[in-house]
């Protein structure tokens, strides 16, 4: 005879899931380590400082060149004025001239002479916001003559031309083979050069740009004009 013993009971075990951290808990849990905030705040001020400095030297040629362009059209426009004030200038005999600027005419080497520093004065009340003064523009206060010697008669079909130089000023006098030479000059052409001594104060456009041992770039304008 079997003997029959307890029941048995069969065990239900219940699978419980791992909890995984969805990818916004794995986020969240790096962004709040401080560790990574710092490295990140790091990165970023690395980051921003080698933009910056090319950023920077890149407005500051921006502004360097602006400088020297306005220069440019400044110095032009003074040529001009300068060659302008030349061709109208009143030849006389009569001595003293009232001005500006004041000077004594009685002949025709002293009239070059106060053509010259009309030219001059013109052309400095021209130069608006740009130092008309050393070491940005230089004038000595004295006329050196070279060339052709104004007090004789040019030759008829010959060119002759007479230069004057008073330091970052030329004004040169040139008479055509087809026009005859007289006094007052008229019909010849008067050519006003203007030389300006611009600072460079960003050492890399200084690099790239001619300069005198002071660092200053060296700009000039010609303008001729003919005599009335």
């Amino acid at each position: 005879m079997l003997a029959v013993g307890p029941p048995v009971r069969a065990a239900i075990v219940e699978s419980i899931p791992e909890h995984r951290r969805r990818p916004m808990d794995r986020t969240q849990h790096r962004m709040s380590d401080p560790r990574r905030r710092d490295d990140a705040r790091g990165q970023s001020l690395v980051e921003f400082s080698l933009v910056l400095i090319p950023l920077l030297l890149i407005l500051l040629g921006i502004i360097q060149m602006g400088f020297v362009f306005n220069a440019q059209v400044t110095i032009t426009n003074a040529a001009r004025e300068g060659a302008r004030a030349a061709t109208i200038y009143a030849y006389s005999l009569d001595g003293a001239q009232p001005g500006p600027p004041a000077c004594n005419t009685t002949t025709r080497t002293t009239n070059d002479a106060c053509r010259n520093a009309y030219a001059l004065f013109f052309a400095q009340q021209a130069f608006g916001s740009l130092s008309s003064t050393s070491p940005q523009f230089v004038t000595t206060g004295t006329w050196t003559q070279s060339g052709f010697d104004p007090t004789t008669t040019c030759t008829s079909g010959s060119t002759c031309a007479t230069t004057y130089t008073n330091g970052d000023v030329v004004v040169r006098y040139t008479v055509p083979a087809n026009v005859a030479d007289s006094d007052p000059r008229t019909g010849e052409r008067v050519t006003v050069q203007i030389t300006y001594h611009q600072d460079l104060f960003v050492p890399l456009i200084s690099t790239f740009l001619p300069h005198d041992s002071n660092g200053r770039l060296a700009q000039g304008a010609t303008v001729t004009m003919v005599i009335n």
